[in-house]
């Protein structure tokens, strides 16, 4: 599933991401080499960080 349309970031990158050490969305983006951009996303890449770091 995409999670952010303006960077073609997909949920599985997010989960990768915090699987490497990412506890937010910005620094799940900073480790895709991207940041957000119209802020749209952030709510659900919020969630999709709090449940894999629960995980």
């Amino acid at each position: 599933m995409v999670v952010c349309i303006c960077n073609a970031i997909r949920e599985s990158e997010v989960r990768d991401a915090v699987r490497n050490g990412a506890t937010c969305p910005r620094s799940a983006y900073a480790q895709l080499g991207r940041r957000p951009r119209c802020g749209q996303c952030i709510p659900f890449a919020r969630e999709i960080v709090e449940s894999a770091v629960a995980a």
